[in-house]
């Protein structure tokens, strides 16, 4: 059954609008009386039939609701320095298939794009679709949410006060990611901050330290792209607290 993202939910019915109305009508071409399934976000899933079709909605009733256990256990963020479109979307959406709560989209010195105003807001918006949609082809009921464009200043408030924090460093020779993770706790938030293309300045790495008490690690010898490091870091923790399997 397609997967559709609730934009209403009622008494034993729901309502698809918006995107998701024009997908299921005019991309899936699914009639009255087809079976679907819709999420909210809240961790509960419903198997639904399309009931109505109208301008503007689509109404489905609930047969049956359902909490699956798809959602890691422990809240993993990738707070990632800005990379070129096409590697910051490839990190979203692998990251997303993979079990990432959410993605803070971070300002560095080092960093070739720049965002600001309201073509940072446009492409945040874009970031949110392909989280979207890869939540749906992974049969995820939590849609990772997309942070707006931050400086370091910022990160702090963004995350919960217990947010434990980790920034992998290619100058970090002897601290490794199992030698940290043995002291955190799977029932806090972990953030990863993954450097841009051009990586960390060393002072970046300092105030992360200072002020987000943030534990540099290394991931191996060699010199990982933006984009692996960061599926790499967030797969290694995932698979740390047994959430891969």
């Amino acid at each position: 059954m397609h997967r559709f993202k609730i934009s209403e939910l009622g008494n034993h019915v729901f309502w698809l609008k918006g995107p998701e109305r024009e997908h299921l009508v005019r991309v899936l071409r699914l009639a009255v009386g087809d079976r679907i399934i819709g999420f909210d976000n809240t961790g509960a899933e419903y198997k639904a039939v399309v009931n109505k079709i109208e301008e503007q909605s689509v109404t489905c009733g609930i047969l049956e609701q359902d909490y699956p256990e798809v959602e890691a256990v422990t809240r993993i963020y990738l707070a990632a320095g800005l990379s070129k479109g096409e590697k910051m979307e490839w990190v979203i959406q692998k990251g997303t298939e993979l079990g990432m709560a959410g993605l803070i989209p971070l300002r560095t010195k080092r960093a070739v794009m720049k965002l600001e105003g309201s073509k940072a807001a446009d492409r945040v918006e874009r970031w949110q679709k392909i989280s979207g949609e890869a939540a749906k082809q992974s049969h995820r009921v939590r849609e990772p949410q997309i942070f707006s464009v931050t400086d370091w200043q910022g990160l702090k408030a963004l995350l919960p006060p217990t947010t434990q924090w980790l920034i992998p460093y290619e100058n970090e020779k002897t601290r490794t990611l199992s030698s940290v993770l043995k002291d955190f706790s799977s029932q806090e938030p972990i953030a990863l901050i993954i450097g841009p293309e051009g990586g960390f300045e060393e002072g970046e790495v300092l105030w992360a330290q200072e002020h987000l008490n943030a534990q540099s690690i290394s991931l191996g010898p060699r010199i990982l792209r933006a984009e692996t490091a960061a599926l790499a870091a967030l797969t290694l923790v995932l698979g740390h607290y047994g959430d891969l399997g």
